[in-house]
């Protein structure tokens, strides 16, 4: 009953984040010229448009049942971007790439807002709303945090990749195929923590503003 409850509280706030991530790639992509994603039917908010059977549903769940829902996270299938559709390939992959990060940290930011909207009209206390929105603004948070660290087919890596001058950008493509290994090498060493940890204070100082009404 225990573990049912953890899904229903971190669920929606998961689908949310990782939709609205792929969402935003396909929408700023379609801006800047390339329609594949649109398309494709992919600039939909319907989770099964975006449904991945291991990366929303297993390992979730998977995650959920071990960590005793004191840890959740997943993906969808990721937009497709057809680069040479772009205006400006190189610059353009920037601003699609920080699409999805940007977007959770959106998300973020209106559920705080919604949040002390809630505790205005005096429903903050009510348990199960708490918990969801609480859950909902955690998981946008490691949304964007994990996708910004620099390791393909992360966004960070992206980002990176537009950076780096090209003959630097290639050869830093060439650990794509090892990723997994280096994302499974650093979160049982901890490293993927440490990692993190730069990022997520950006990030939270950039809704520091915006308070925390859920405590």
């Amino acid at each position: 009953m225990q573990i049912i409850i953890q899904v229903l509280i971190f669920v929606p706030g998961l689908l949310l984040g990782i939709v609205v991530h792929e969402v935003a790639h396909g929408w700023m992509a379609n801006r800047l010229g390339d329609p594949t994603a649109k398309m494709l039917g992919r600039l939909s908010l319907n989770p099964m448009r975006h449904l991945d059977l291991w990366g929303t549903v297993l390992l979730p769940l998977s995650l959920i049942i071990m960590s005793r829902g004191s840890m959740v996270f997943g993906y969808a299938k990721p937009v497709p971007v057809t680069s040479g559709n772009l205006k400006n390939p190189k610059r353009d992959m920037l601003f699609v790439s920080l699409a999805g990060p940007a977007a959770n940290l959106l998300m973020a930011i209106l559920i705080l807002l919604a949040g002390w909207l809630l505790r205005y009209l005096g429903f903050i206390d009510n348990p199960g709303l708490r918990n969801v929105l609480y859950a909902a603004l955690n998981i946008n948070i490691i949304l964007a945090t994990f996708n910004l660290i620099p390791l393909p087919p992360l966004d960070g890596a992206e980002i990176l990749m537009v950076l780096l001058p090209g003959r630097w950008a290639y050869k830093y493509q060439k650990i794509a195929p090892y990723s997994f290994l280096i994302l499974m090498g650093l979160f049982a060493t901890g490293m993927l923590g440490i990692i993190m940890i730069p990022i997520s204070l950006l990030i939270r100082l950039l809704l520091a503003p915006f308070g925390n009404p859920f405590i």
